[in-house]
């Protein structure tokens, strides 16, 4: 049995308005993508929105649709409640259209962390690849799966 020595145990004790404090500044930077996958055929497309905070590569919301401004917007609303500060994406037009221009950042070198998100779940979700015999038949069937995997490998939840 493994025990822990009292002496090298360090506590910090923070007052309840610090702790307030730092939830209040928000995340400093994020990084927005979306992701392609389909729906039984290739021509019926679905695609992965999310968000994850650049200083940890957490994952903070997803959403699943087509790629149309209303998607983007969900996600958005999904993110108020984090404060963001700085956003980080690709040239796609709804981040253009619906981020604030001093808050928003369009380049490939600040969104690396999410599009190695995507590759992870490409390798792990094989209905994520794009030349695989393993495909989704429903839209609803799509997003459970990947939504579980989110959920347990980003959040730590078990459904």
């Amino acid at each position: 049995m493994n025990t822990i020595n009292p002496e090298g145990i360090e506590v910090e004790i923070k007052l309840r308005s610090e702790i307030e404090q730092e939830f209040e500044l928000g995340i400093e930077d994020s990084e927005l993508d979306e992701m392609w996958s389909f729906v039984g055929k290739k021509s019926n497309q679905r695609w992965l929105w999310h968000a994850i905070d650049r200083a940890t590569g957490k994952v903070l919301a997803y959403v699943f649709g087509r790629r149309k401004d209303e998607v983007f917007l969900k996600l958005k609303k999904l993110l108020e409640p984090f404060g963001i500060q700085h956003y980080c994406t690709d040239g796609l037009g709804a981040y253009r259209r619906h981020l604030p221009e001093d808050k928003h950042e369009i380049g490939k070198k600040k969104t690396q962390k999410i599009e190695q998100k995507h590759i992870r779940l490409r390798t792990r979700i094989k209905r994520l690849q794009r030349k695989s015999i393993c495909f989704s038949k429903t839209e609803e069937m799509h997003d459970i799966v990947i939504g579980l995997f989110i959920n347990k490998y980003e959040f730590g939840l078990t459904l």
